[in-house]
């Protein structure tokens, strides 16, 4: 009986390192996480424009009656780069609005990426960590889709250049959003 004190305590603690072991081994992707914001208005923060060439935007921006399709992105991010002739798409279609958030880069060498890639954003914004963190971003490009009322309906982890993302995921959350 007394070696039963003794060995419950170590299979009680083997059992529960086991448990832990096998959640830290599971792989988490960004996009699996849900976001905090889905439901929820925007973040309250006026973003600073990019530069002097755009404006950027705060939170009366957003509760307009239109639908907007915030991308975060930066000049150093290769899928940002991918997405851009989608997002040039998306720039064609005047039911939705389509702002930019640069998010911790230098304006001269994002302006030269959208010199360079084209420019399809009707505002562009810089974010610092602090509106990066309010915004709950866990990397770049990431895709938020906000109703007429500055609610946030979806978020969409990665480039849109993949079909699936911009097809299956983007369109139908902007059209969920109108309704």
């Amino acid at each position: 009986m007394k070696r039963l004190i003794y060995i419950l305590p170590v299979v009680a603690f083997a059992v529960l390192a086991a448990i832990l072991f096998y959640q830290l081994s599971q792989p988490k992707s960004p996009d699996e996480l849900p976001s905090a914001l889905i439901g929820k208005p925007v973040p309250p923060r006026d973003l600073p424009a990019l530069d002097a060439q755009t404006l950027g935007f705060d939170p009366r921006d957003f509760a307009t009656g239109h639908v907007t399709v915030v991308n975060i992105w930066a000049s150093w991010c290769a899928p940002c780069r991918a997405e851009a002739p989608a997002l040039a798409q998306l720039s064609t279609n005047k039911d939705v609005r389509l702002f930019g958030l640069v998010y911790q880069d230098n304006p001269q060498t994002a302006r030269a990426f959208l010199d360079e890639v084209g420019n399809p954003f009707t505002r562009i914004a810089r974010a610092d960590g602090r509106a990066g963190i309010e915004w709950g971003v866990y990397g770049v490009p990431e895709t938020f889709v906000i109703d007429g009322h500055g609610i946030v309906r979806a978020r969409i982890v990665g480039a849109l250049s993949d079909d699936d993302k911009y097809t299956r995921e983007l369109l139908p959350a902007i059209a969920a959003a109108k309704s």
